[in-house]
């Protein structure tokens, strides 16, 4: 029998308890898959007497992370703090110490991978550590890997993908139940879906983290968080709920990354797709991840985005290629490939859009609105007047693809019109670019 791989495990909060359960509940399961066996031998936490929910042997209990990390025995760091707070510290910190010493080190910690992951995997490339963190996007998805490893034969050239469960159980709600955004929220923090603060969520913020790193990946170039286009969900409304069903659609909160000639795209945003697209189907707090490769064509990832049990069963999945590959002497796959593609500008980018409007129900009205749009080469595909003799009525459009600039000024436009009161909503629609179903 090998000796035991020793783990230092920094974090017993939801998802360190999860990784602690599989790896104790099975360990002979597990040590076959690892080439041998694992023992959780540091766990760093804030109180070493609390009450917890996995049995974990007080001895090995600790409050020193940088003690952990600097132990010439313990090979393994696994990081399941997190952010508390929005601060990528002491966390970034931590996996910096852990590489610089060798060490290999699993992290389920996006906010760090998204905004320091190069400095990460060339402090790794230095020291002849490896960093691994499947678990960083899409909880129990195993994205991370399909991406550096079963897809290695492809040129990706589109990602689009339904990674933030949150937003995705409140948009989920208010298609079926037709309920206002302001209710699905206190519903969806009622049960844990959504934090007292919902920002990170609701303004876009989580799934931006996430599309960076898949785009990174997936494009093999350096994506800056900061230069991913972001829009929340905050301005849907039922209506555009019902309008969408008419029209065909369904409403989701889309991460999107795309070649585009010498640029890549790379947005967050509410998006109408098809009802019969496969991601239209994915309903309540599950995730999916739809991807396109030249060699094999059209594939999606679904199921739990997040969540103790998903989340801990891709940080042992790390755990086990990193044992595999310490026992090997080999290192991770993840590198440094050097290249920055330029992202192209959100006013370059083309798309087709869904426009709700409230004008005044008068003769004359659909007609200046449709000659702003012709001025500025936007081409209408549907229009549809809803409500006859109030005021104001919404008249509702959707576009062929146009340049985003493009619709900005005729926007701008309309929206100077004597008979328009507002342009309540525009959202981009997605699914059905150049025939293609994505």
């Amino acid at each position: 029998m090998q000796n035991a791989i020793r783990l230092g495990i920094i974090g017993l909060g939801t998802v360190g308890t999860g990784v602690a359960r599989i790896l104790q509940h099975g360990a002979d399961q597990v040590a076959a898959r690892a080439g041998g066996p694992l023992e959780i031998a540091r766990v760093v936490v804030n109180d070493p007497t609390k009450k917890r929910e996995v049995d974990i042997d007080p001895a090995v209990l600790g409050t020193d992370a940088l003690e952990v990390i600097r132990d010439p025995d313990i090979p393994i760091i696994v990081e399941l703090v997190g952010c508390p707070g929005g601060s990528v510290e002491p966390a970034r910190t931590w996996l910096l110490e852990a590489l610089r010493s060798g060490k290999h080190v699993v992290t389920a910690n996006k906010d760090v991978v998204a905004k320091h992951g190069t400095e990460l995997l060339r402090t790794a490339g230095e020291h002849g550590g490896s960093l691994y963190f499947e678990a960083a996007v899409a909880g129990g998805i195993p994205i991370i890997k399909a991406i550096s490893e079963a897809l290695v034969g492809n040129r990706i050239d589109m990602l689009m993908g339904i990674i933030n469960g949150t937003t995705n159980y409140m948009l989920t709600k208010m298609t079926q139940e037709g309920a206002a955004f302001g209710d699905v929220l206190r519903e969806a923090q009622a049960r844990g879906y959504a934090e007292a603060d919902p920002s990170s969520d609701v303004e876009g913020h989580d799934a931006a983290y996430k599309i960076a790193i898949l785009a990174s990946l997936a494009f093999e170039t350096e994506i800056a968080v900061d230069a991913v286009y972001r829009e929340g969900i905050t301005r849907i409304t039922p209506e555009d709920i019902r309008n969408a069903a008419e029209l065909g659609y369904v409403v989701k909160l889309l991460a999107i990354a795309k070649r585009n000639g010498e640029h890549v795209e790379v947005r967050v945003h509410p998006t109408f797709i098809p009802q019969s697209h496969p991601l239209a189907a994915v309903n309540d707090a599950f995730n999916a991840v739809f991807v396109h490769g030249d060699a094999v064509g059209e594939l999606m990832f679904y199921g739990r985005g997040a969540g103790m049990m998903p989340t801990a069963s891709a940080v042992v999945a790390d755990i086990v290629d990193a044992a595999h590959n310490l026992r090997r002497g080999v290192r991770g796959r993840h590198r440094i490939n050097g290249r920055r593609t330029p992202i192209l500008p959100i006013s370059q980018s083309i798309s087709r859009y869904y426009i709700n409007t409230k004008v005044v129900d008068r003769p004359g009205v659909l007609a200046a609105i449709t000659t702003a749009f012709g001025d500025n080469g936007v081409s209408l595909e549907s229009v549809i007047q809803k409500g006859r003799g109030q005021d104001p009525v919404s008249l509702v459009f959707v576009t062929h693809e146009v340049q985003e600039a493009n619709l900005t000024r005729a926007l701008a436009r309309i929206a100077q019109l004597a008979e328009v009161r507002e342009v309540s909503n525009v959202v981009r629609v997605e699914g059905e670019t150049h025939g293609r179903d994505y």
